[in-house]
């Protein structure tokens, strides 16, 4: 089994992917969502920490090269930290770093947290892209440190144009950060990962939600 796909089976153990009927904050009707939030015990945490380490082993065995993790508050905190462990475990020891959303005037003062980053190639860690706020302000907190943002990596690529339910747009929000800065941007699992593993599940609860989520990809799908 993939990487893609035994992510996918446990965030359904886990009740971090669902499907149904869901109003996204575009207003668009969606048959699946996923809330990376509930990854909140030791047990999940660190399966998805060794997912995304697996992928940034995958990528440097090809040739990508990074120095530093670097986790955006708040949510990136702890998936950054974690998967410099997960990282560590599997033999490739990598620093990292976070931010604070208010400065410090005291101790190491700032909003940088951790590993400096100075020179480094950094790698920005977060779970999902929505509007890429968090991702513009992470490469301008990395490149006011001196350092070069290299590559972004999210738990799950919705492969879904911007936009709302009546009025969609012409690339993802994931494509348009790729666009913008020239990053590279990689997941554990995406919307195509989803359907090929509802395509192949004998489950008869999820089959009945192959038609909906493929009629949703023609819709907005990238």
């Amino acid at each position: 089994m993939t990487v893609a796909a035994q992510f996918i089976e446990f965030a359904l153990a886990q009740d971090v992917l669902r499907f149904g009927e869901f109003k996204t904050k575009a207003g668009r009707l969606s048959p699946y969502f996923f809330n990376a939030g509930l990854f909140n015990d030791g047990t999940s945490l660190l399966t998805i920490a060794n997912a995304y380490a697996d992928v940034l082993l995958a990528k440097r065995a090809a040739g990508f090269e990074f120095d530093v993790l670097f986790g955006p508050a708040y949510k990136g905190i702890t998936l950054a930290s974690a998967t410099a462990m997960a990282l560590a475990q599997k033999g490739f020891n990598v620093p990292y770093a976070f931010n604070r959303k208010e400065a410090k005037d005291h101790g190491e003062g700032g909003t940088l947290v951790g590993a400096p980053m100075a020179g480094k190639r950094v790698v920005i860690v977060d779970d999902v892209i929505s509007a890429g706020t968090s991702v513009r302000e992470s490469v301008d907190m990395i490149k006011n440190a001196n350092a070069t943002p290299v590559a972004v990596l999210i738990a799950l690529d919705r492969m879904e144009k911007s936009g709302t339910a009546d009025e969609v747009g012409t690339m993802s929000a994931v494509q348009s950060v790729e666009q913008e800065y020239g990053l590279p941007v990689f997941n554990i699992a995406n919307l195509a990962d989803l359907m090929t593993y509802l395509n192949a599940t004998e489950s008869a609860e999820l089959m009945q939600y192959r038609d909906k989520v493929s009629l949703y990809r023609q819709k907005y799908g990238v």
